[in-house]
């Protein structure tokens, strides 16, 4: 459950670095992995969007997308 968004289910992604050198020559700077912007968000009672109806009422960690989303209905 850590570090995953309980409505999109948005995870961490593995990002492989390259930092130019020269005209063709790179250095693989190896991997770098990143995380979702988590909150604490509680979620209201009387939600109107679908995927928000399960958690209605309790506080949840969703990202900030989910947030914004959430606030515009």
């Amino acid at each position: 459950m850590a570090k995953t968004c309980l409505i999109c289910a948005k995870t961490s992604k593995l990002f492989g670095m390259r930092k130019k050198l020269r005209a063709t020559k790179y250095n693989p700077t190896g991997k770098k992995r990143k995380y979702p912007n988590l909150q604490w968000f509680r979620v209201p009672k009387d939600i109107p969007l679908k995927k928000y109806k399960p958690f209605a009422g309790k506080r949840i960690l969703v990202c900030a997308k989910c947030i914004k989303r959430a606030s515009k209905e």
